[in-house]
């Protein structure tokens, strides 16, 4: 097995001049063993040890902790003007030239160089500052590396060694991206514009990434902003959080850090990457659609979407065949294998959603004879649709529509069905739509501290694609430039790019006042002026566990007025907060000399730009937050609260005066439950807004009551 080493700060320089030496003279093992040696976010190594090693090491008085590497999972043509970004506008294409020099790192797949999207021609010289560079393989000559691609490296090794013979075979150690992923979130953070992209033939446009004038690196060197559309566990504490640790030594040195949230929503407490210190991502919709119908024989036309690109079924009804009542169980979900040739050929067939992938049911249904397919949702995907690349002529469908099919394929005596397919629409309403996969709070390690921060575009999201894999993630063998697909690994690097534009604008910016002008002008109502809802289900309103802050507003944080800052002592504080031992702490921060001299008494003492109150057996919370100004010297704030009845809040003072640019004002929340031993409700929310003529800067408030 793949284990991480991580060693105390210090090493014998007398008697081992390198670190990688006092790596290898720790290991009882040959030195082909040791397969990264690691000095930036900590001092430590990574090695293929047996059990028996990794107890022994463990023991060792030159080392803090000994834990397995962990496997993590992956979790555009119309954003930018869903967002605000229009290419055309003087203002903003003075900020893409200022994003020349912003470097955006993005941790992924890998990346497929000869994409339109990494086009260099309207890219000057790299910065001199950018360390990096573009390593050799057998398949990525470095010389594919531009003034666009700036840098790309591998770092494989530990997930190769714990995979099959098989895949490491197929999977080379290479910068390429054989998967698509990698590229399809680089270009949406920084692709540079493609005219006439499409998915063949929707989504036709010019595609965009968020700053396409600035520059990608497919890892980490000398980079502004970190993108990882990737992650794992939402309740492993922050000290064995890889992603957590590299976050931090990214924050030190100045490196924003964008991560996707997950897409096992609607669960509630299921949001991962979870450390505050981290901009973490949901995901919503955009107000660009794929519509495709189901129409029953009994008249009943059911509206899905589909991004099935073949021929049309025509206007003929054919039968229509679910096997919910059948022996063989799986093929309710079309699994391989499942579907009873004799009963499906010619028929469209009704495949409930779930456990293997939307696209294969399709191949599924195709292989034994079937000419369309019906997905439909099941309680665990609610309303939340997703259009895929189909193999076979096919509508998805939510789960109230899919509940009413499966009805009429039971109970008809011969029931029949006919698909058509839409197109591509615009101006859809109401959007943005929280997604239903869209990982949720709260915040399993820290409830004090609320995730998501904010939700950005991430269905049915058209970027660029490797040239490696067809669209449709399964034995596919169309090609296309690029690929339309739906996560939060599509939402953050939404962020990532509109991240990396706002340190074009304010170069001064810290980390923290970043995160903190996305969350604070966020927006909590749609396109038809109603409260953001949520795909789980019909008619479901959202709340702040889904969407944290609210959807962002790259125009608005460009000019948040005043903002939340943080530094990396309070972050340090804050983990002091979680009684964490000495040796945990250092886990996390690789300063030598850190300490809890200064520990908050409570988790929720971070000053951040969200509040989530925890009500135990103490009724009374008071917390104090600080803002300063970036916006206007001579600025007056006035407080608009909006709580609900469950909770009395006082604030104080009610009105904040900045004389001058840069300037800090504190004020005081005092959070009273009024919540009885009788209400049904468990959560509840609210927000505090300081508000002038030119500003509104929005805090959400998330209320959890942990007694019953």
């Amino acid at each position: 097995k793949t284990y991480i080493v991580h060693m105390k700060h210090r090493h014998d320089s007398t008697v081992h001049p390198t670190h990688r030496d006092w790596y290898t003279a720790t290991l009882d093992s040959s030195p082909d063993s040791l397969l990264y040696a690691y000095t930036a976010a900590y001092n430590g190594f990574a090695a293929t040890l047996d059990p028996q090693q990794a107890h022994a090491l463990r023991a060792s008085h030159s080392v803090l902790a000994v834990y397995e590497d962990t496997r993590y999972t992956l979790h555009t043509t119309r954003t930018p003007e869903f967002l605000g970004l229009q290419a055309h506008s003087a203002f903003w294409q003075d900020l893409h030239q200022a994003s020349h020099d912003v470097v955006i790192g993005v941790l992924d797949t890998g990346v497929w160089p000869e994409s339109q999207s990494f086009d260099d021609s309207q890219m000057p010289q790299i910065p001199t500052r950018w360390r990096g560079n573009c390593e050799s393989a057998p398949d990525f000559d470095p010389s594919l590396c531009n003034n666009k691609l700036i840098g790309a490296r591998s770092f494989s090794k530990g997930y190769r060694m714990a995979s099959s013979n098989a895949r490491k075979t197929r999977d080379p150690a290479t910068p390429r991206d054989l998967d698509g992923h990698g590229t399809h979130t680089a270009s949406t953070a920084a692709g540079s514009a493609v005219a006439n992209a499409t998915l063949l033939g929707y989504a036709t446009g010019t595609a965009r990434g968020m700053a396409p004038q600035a520059r990608v690196a497919a890892y980490k060197d000398g980079v502004d902003v970190l993108s990882l559309s990737l992650g794992g566990s939402s309740s492993v504490p922050y000290y064995f959080d890889t992603i957590a640790i590299g976050a931090f030594a990214a924050l030190e040195r100045g490196i924003f850090v964008a991560c996707s949230a997950g897409n096992t929503g609607p669960r509630g407490g299921s949001v991962a990457n979870v450390a505050p210190w981290i901009m973490t991502v949901g995901a919503g919709t955009l107000d660009r659609d794929f519509p495709a119908y189901a129409t029953l024989g009994n008249g009943k036309r059911f509206a899905g979407v589909s991004l099935y690109s073949g021929e049309g079924m025509g206007d003929e009804q054919v039968g229509l065949v679910y096997f919910s009542d059948r022996s063989n169980s799986s093929g309710s979900i079309c699994m391989p294998g499942s579907l009873d040739a004799e009963s499906v050929r010619g028929k469209v067939v009704i495949c409930d959603r779930g456990l293997n992938s939307r696209v294969e049911k399709g191949a599924v249904v195709r292989d034994a004879g079937g000419v369309g397919m019906i997905l439909a949702n099941t309680a665990a995907s609610g309303e939340g649709l997703v259009a895929d690349s189909h193999l076979v002529a096919a509508v998805a469908v939510g789960e109230s529509a899919g509940d009413e099919i499966r009805e009429y394929a039971s109970l008809d005596p011969n029931p029949t069905a006919v698909l058509s397919f839409g197109g591509t629409v615009l101006n859809v309403r109401p959007s943005p739509v929280v997604a239903a996969f869209s990982s949720r709070g709260p915040n399993g390690v820290t409830a004090q501290i609320l995730k998501p921060d904010v939700i950005g575009p991430g269905v049915n999201i058209l970027a660029g694609w490797s040239g490696a894999v067809g669209p449709s993630g399964t034995e596919d063998s169309r090609k296309t430039n690029f690929n339309i697909m739906s996560g939060t690994s599509m939402s953050c690097p939404h962020i990532s790019g509109l991240a990396a534009l706002l340190k074009a604008a304010h170069p001064d910016w810290s980390p923290s006042a970043i995160k903190s002008a996305l969350m604070t002008t966020a927006y909590t109502n749609d396109n038809t002026e109603s409260p953001i809802r949520d795909a789980k289900g019909e008619e479901t309103i959202s709340t702040p566990w889904a969407y944290g802050a609210g959807h962002v507003n790259p125009q608005k944080a460009l000019s948040p007025g005043l903002v939340y800052e943080a530094s990396t002592q309070d972050y340090i504080a804050f983990l002091c907060s979680l009684n964490y031992t000495l040796d945990h702490l250092r886990l996390v921060v690789k300063d030598p000399d850190a300490n809890c001299s200064k520990k908050f008494a409570d988790p929720a003492e971070l000053n951040y730009p969200s509040f989530s109150l925890v009500f135990g057996s103490n009724k009374l919370l008071r917390y104090t937050r600080t803002l300063t100004n970036v916006g206007e010297p001579g600025s007056v704030y006035d407080l608009v609260l909006s709580v609900p009845s469950t909770v009395h809040v006082t604030v104080n003072p009610r009105r904040l005066q900045f004389r001058q640019l840069g300037e800090s004002q504190t004020y005081t929340v005092t959070f009273l439950s009024n919540r009885t031993l009788n209400d049904s409700v468990t959560s509840d929310f609210g927000t505090i807004m300081w508000t002038n003529q030119l500003h509104q800067v929005r805090t959400p408030l998330a209320f959890t009551w942990t007694y019953f």
